[in-house]
């Protein structure tokens, strides 16, 4: 299954614009998705990420709340 089936029509968003979103809601208003390594994600990640590295993205999409927006990173 390619990975683009699985998420609805995106934009990109520059640093700001990410930063402007995050600012205005609640954390549980939105999943900030890491899709880096393990080892990226311990070295330094943005607070609040969830890891799911990119390679497991498909067999873990349905732990993500189909509700909710994703910032990938």
């Amino acid at each position: 299954m390619m990975l683009k089936a699985l998420f609805s029509a995106a934009r990109d968003m520059t640093p700001d614009q990410a930063r402007a979103f995050m600012a205005s809601r609640r954390e549980d208003q939105y999943t900030l998705l890491d899709v880096r390594q393990t080892g990226e994600y311990e070295r330094a990640h943005i607070p609040g990420a969830r890891l799911i590295p990119l390679p497991e993205l498909s067999s873990r999409f349905g732990e993500l709340d189909p509700l909710k927006p994703v910032i990938a990173y």
